[in-house]
């Protein structure tokens, strides 16, 4: 176990980690002690004792949100996992497979980090079925390892339902500081996730009519940019309301600038799902 490597990966996540604890330094000189003195096996206990103290008791309700994100990242990291190395993934360029290892490893990353904030409140990893039958492998992404322009559509679908997801639980989580600034970083990432998986399409031209509007790296109305019958219904739900033209009681279509138009009023401004809308859309691909 090399704890170099874990304190690093949490700082990346939580860059105030060591207001809470001490410095940097004195917690590698305690976790160099505690390595000297327990058995290997025991260090998670201490890693656990850390986060207590720098995190303390969480809320239930703060719990729930946190096992809502974990369960999403458990999805998303699954996928990836399954994607990298498929045959699908080898009919791409090394840049995009390269692309698709760095955002793989940046869920799996997300996954342990809410793990440890959770210790023995944090979720088990469900059992997934990516084809979306609900367990009987043949839902309608069936044989989406075999074809890159479905994986693209697949992940596209999975980081747009994540960003919605984690604005729509930041109210919630307003009574823990140190949690919501976490989860803010993980949602800005997956953003940037997002954005990229749309470039990538739009390289690939994957599936996008002459007659639709083009694709962009933000969401125009409640337009996905994915034309994929088999599952065109499940797609579509992670889009549904984000044609709304309104903010904060105020129609923001001409108010001057570039908002003349409602697909462009759209497109400054992205829609949370509540968890209740997030848990339709994940539930086919859990067994």
């Amino acid at each position: 176990m090399n704890l170099q490597n874990i304190m690093t990966e949490i700082e990346n996540v939580d860059p105030e980690i060591y207001e809470r604890l001490d410095t940097r330094r004195k917690v590698m000189k305690q976790f160099a002690n505690v390595s000297g003195k327990l058995a290997l096996a025991a260090i998670p206990l201490a890693l656990g004792s850390m986060f207590t103290k720098a995190y303390g008791q969480t809320p239930a309700d703060v719990n729930a949100v946190l096992n809502f994100a974990l369960t999403l990242e458990y999805l998303e990291a699954e996928f990836y996992t399954k994607v990298v190395g498929s045959p699908g993934y080898m009919t791409t360029t090394a840049v995009n497979q390269a692309a698709l290892v760095k955002i793989r490893d940046d869920e799996n990353k997300h996954v342990a980090f809410l793990k440890s904030v959770l210790g023995s409140a944090a979720v088990a990893k469900p059992t997934f079925d990516l084809t979306g039958g609900n367990g009987s492998g043949t839902g309608p992404f069936a044989g989406y390892l075999n074809s890159y322009a479905v994986q693209l559509a697949m992940a596209q679908t999975f980081e747009d339902t994540g960003v919605r997801a984690y604005k729509g639980q930041a109210g919630n989580l307003q009574s823990n500081r140190t949690v919501l600034t976490a989860a803010l970083n993980i949602h800005s990432v997956e953003g940037r996730h997002a954005s990229h998986i749309r470039k990538m399409r739009r390289e690939l031209n994957a599936a996008i009519p002459a007659s639709q509007m083009p694709l962009k790296p933000w969401i125009t109305l409640n337009y996905s940019g994915i034309e994929y019958p088999p599952a065109q219904a499940a797609i579509n739900a992670s889009y549904a309301g984000e044609e709304l033209t309104t903010q904060a009681g105020v129609n923001i279509i001409g108010l001057g600038g570039s908002f003349n138009t409602s697909k462009a009023a759209s497109e400054g401004f992205d829609e949370p799902l509540t968890m209740a809308q997030v848990l339709a859309i994940v539930d086919p691909f859990i067994v």
